[in-house]
């Protein structure tokens, strides 16, 4: 099972999730979110015996939190809201303390600076599609950098990462955090692929993605996006430090950072790539406007001072 992650780096960041967290009932309704994967309204307030209203005012605590989201759909009985996770580890800094020698950025989804992409593909901002279905073409369209979602079936997506560094420091870590997810034609929600990961030509390793996700709404997703289309997929904290290369705090490979020979001077390509691997099953990322989670790609680069 793949592992979503909540990191609070300091602890005033974190009392939202803390003052959630003080009631017992609230910590029922996560034991059972992590036994059934999601519940609606009515199904927790029969397990833990209590009125919708009660339960309501719990489950608007843990959604403002960021511990679990909410979902709508449509049953027999009108619409009802879908409670589940947001993720499943939470982690504290105790220290307290931000790490000072880090700078952190957003890059647009869009801003690609290199591609290969294969039908079914395409890419579309939060307003329209850009240009056609499955015409790669439309890929240099100079309309992509305002693009919040881009899948294709094969090939790849290179950006071009920022380097600030100065002479007197090196790289300790690189930390991409994405929203990722299959492409199948619509969607299909058991459909693995395996997506792959390098800097400057580099293998870093390979995560397989378990489906193209849809039949529920996006909570970022425009309403003109059709619910037909994939609708979200899993937000992705890949890290390369000294010690290796880590999905969610899983490894991928022995691949370190050192391994990469990064300098203040050297140009940074990070490439995402759906290929012939075992499981073909195309790629999707989600910008800021499309999918669960709004953001697009967070990128933090964290280093160490020489001493002089």
């Amino acid at each position: 099972m793949e592992i979503g992650l909540i990191h609070i780096k300091e602890l005033r960041q974190g009392l939202p999730i803390f003052k959630a967290l003080s009631s017992e009932i609230r910590i029922e309704i996560l034991g059972l979110l992590t036994k059934y994967d999601s519940l609606n309204l009515n199904e927790l307030a029969e397990k833990l015996n209590l009125t919708n209203g009660a339960v309501t005012m719990h489950i608007k605590k843990l959604e403002e939190s960021g511990l679990i989201d909410i979902s709508t759909a449509v049953g027999k009985h009108g619409i009802q809201k879908i409670c589940y996770l947001h993720e499943d580890l939470l982690t504290v800094d105790l220290k307290g303390k931000e790490a000072d020698n880090l700078y952190e950025y957003e890059i647009k989804v869009g801003h690609y600076s290199d591609y290969e992409a294969e039908p079914t593909c395409g890419l579309a901002t939060k307003d329209a599609i850009i240009g056609e279905f499955d015409d790669p073409r439309y890929f240099a369209d100079p309309q992509r950098i305002h693009a919040s979602i881009i899948w294709l079936s094969k090939g790849y997506l290179e950006y071009r990462i920022p380097n600030y560094l100065k002479a007197n420091q090196q790289f300790s870590e690189l930390q991409f955090i994405m929203e990722l997810g299959s492409e199948a034609p619509g969607y299909n929600n058991n459909w693995p692929s395996d997506i792959s990961f390098s800097i400057n030509g580099v293998k870093l390793g390979t995560w397989t993605s378990p489906g193209d996700f849809g039949g529920v709404k996006g909570s970022c997703s425009p309403d003109w996006w059709p619910l037909y289309l994939n609708q979200y997929g899993m937000n992705k904290l890949l890290r390369v430090n000294k010690e290796g290369s880590f999905i969610d705090g899983f490894r991928i490979s022995d691949v370190t950072i050192d391994q990469l020979a990064l300098s203040h001077a050297a140009d940074i390509k990070f490439r995402l790539i759906a290929d012939d691997a075992d499981h073909a099953g195309g790629l999707t990322i989600y910008g800021k406007h499309f999918g669960n989670y709004q953001q697009d790609i967070i990128v933090r680069v964290l280093y160490d001072v020489a001493r002089t």
